[in-house]
């Protein structure tokens, strides 16, 4: 149920020591709905996706496919890459072509940095995305790999990149953060470089319909502001739960007691009417139940941190189906979860708690993923929680005010009473790659575009 905590605690450490400012929940999707002005955020999210987007960067080697779904692709390669993975030991030549970015000065000079990328890598193909930022004070970050991804494990092992810092900034499985030492110093500009690498001698191409990143800068912070209910409604998301699968398929983060990352990720790829076909289930065990959820596991699976818990591959992920749109990022409150469950778009969120602090999930966990499906007339939150004995049992009601705070804070204390991290409103939001008017309103309301 858990996610390997070192690196994700250290990571929210960090932010949580590096900032010492409180700051209210209320989100600028209450502003939709009062009319009551905004507090500044403390989110910034930057996509390109557009036709638009694509040629306002710079290009070199990749051309823009147009359409109802614009892509990036390669055109004529502008270079050559051996590659050796480090999970196989295996030296490839690849042909590569690259994309980069316009500058992008965030709103919110930021703590922290999780990019994620919409794509299609057919065999032969994988990609890769890295950061490049100013700091507050003028000087610069180096080049950051935030991820080498393909949607298949043929031909490279996806994986984050361990040991990268410059002793101001370092790069934690899937995220930029602001060491503690760096004190008020922040992130106040980044761009994006996409390489596209294929098979020499082909015709192959991965295609890019969306890239982007979150930028946050979240106070540290024990409690949130209670939020007052808004909205209450149920959506019909499919119930899967991670425990049928323990023991199943070990290598991939020691099997199903692991898995709830993925199989949220799947719970929602499948209320949206998309799921693996027979011949994509091919390799699982037929006499395992829901092979969708193996599925997704093997192919979350990152490498290098060794679980299926690595937030953007889980995105990329569920953009793999057919017209799927997926990114990582923050929410501000309960609000806007809401504003998000009226549209009819669930999300999948990252919490930690104790037993106790979580009136009828009957666990504590240092991390770990559910997927958020409604409120109840009472404003109580309706999730589908993937730590249930079976799939009858994973729809839960948990209390407004503690599943809040257990979602939204940086700090807590654990079972023994030390202070330690909290993932401060992280969520995975996906919804079909043309969505109806009040989804883009309700996506644009959290600052999705």
């Amino acid at each position: 149920m858990t996610r390997p905590t070192s690196r994700r605690t250290v990571l929210t450490a960090a932010i949580a020591a590096a900032v010492g400012a409180t700051a209210a929940s209320t989100s600028p999707a209450a502003a939709v709905t009062t009319g009551v002005a905004a507090p500044p955020r403390l989110v910034d999210n930057r996509f390109w996706s557009s036709a638009k987007d694509w040629r306002s960067g710079t290009a070199a080697g990749t051309t823009t496919v147009a359409g109802r779904r614009p892509g990036l692709v390669i055109g004529t390669p502008s270079g050559r890459t051996d590659y050796t993975d480090p999970h196989t030991g295996t030296t490839s030549t690849w042909e590569s072509a690259t994309w980069t970015s316009p500058v992008h000065r965030s709103t919110v000079p930021a703590t922290e940095v999780i990019a994620s990328w919409n794509a299609h890598t057919p065999p032969g193909t994988w990609l890769a995305v890295e950061l490049h930022g100013t700091y507050s004070d003028g000087t610069t970050t180096p080049w950051y790999v935030m991820g080498r991804w393909a949607a298949g494990d043929a031909d490279i092992k996806r994986t984050s990149v361990d040991d990268q810092s410059d002793g101001r900034s370092s790069i934690w499985t899937d995220t930029f953060s602001m060491n503690s030492s760096a004190g008020a110093l922040r992130l106040a500009s980044y761009r994006l470089r996409l390489t596209l690498h294929r098979k020499p001698g082909t015709d192959l191409t991965p295609t890019v319909w969306r890239l982007g990143a979150m930028a946050s800068d979240i106070p540290d912070r024990f409690t949130v502001p209670a939020s007052q209910p808004r909205v209450a409604r149920e959506l019909a998301v499919p119930r899967y739960s991670q425990n049928t699968h323990i023991g199943q398929y070990p290598e991939y983060d020691n099997g199903g007691e692991a898995w709830c990352s993925p199989t949220s990720s799947q719970m929602i790829i499948e209320y949206w009417g998309r799921r693996p076909t027979a011949e994509d289930l091919a390799w699982v065990d037929p006499a395992f139940e829901d092979p969708q959820v193996c599925h997704a596991a093997r192919f979350t699976f990152d490498y290098q941190y060794s679980g299926c818990g690595n937030w953007p591959f889980n995105a990329a992920y569920a953009a793999t189906y057919e017209d799927m749109s997926a990114v990582v990022t923050r929410l501000h409150s309960l609000t806007d979860l809401e504003t998000l469950i009226r549209a009819g778009i669930p999300a999948i969120t990252s919490q930690s708690f104790l037993k106790e602090e979580l009136t009828g999930a009957g666990y504590g966990t240092a991390g770990h993923l559910m997927t958020v499906i409604g409120f109840t007339t009472d404003g109580d939150v309706i999730a589908n929680d993937p730590a249930s004995p079976d799939n009858e049992a994973v729809r839960r009601v948990y209390k407004r005010r503690e599943w809040e705070n257990i979602w939204l804070r940086t700090k807590r204390y654990n079972a023994s009473g030390k202070v330690v991290s909290g993932t401060g409103g992280v969520c995975y939001l996906y919804w079909p790659a043309h969505p109806t008017l009040a989804q883009r309103r309700a996506l644009a309301a959290v600052g999705i575009h």
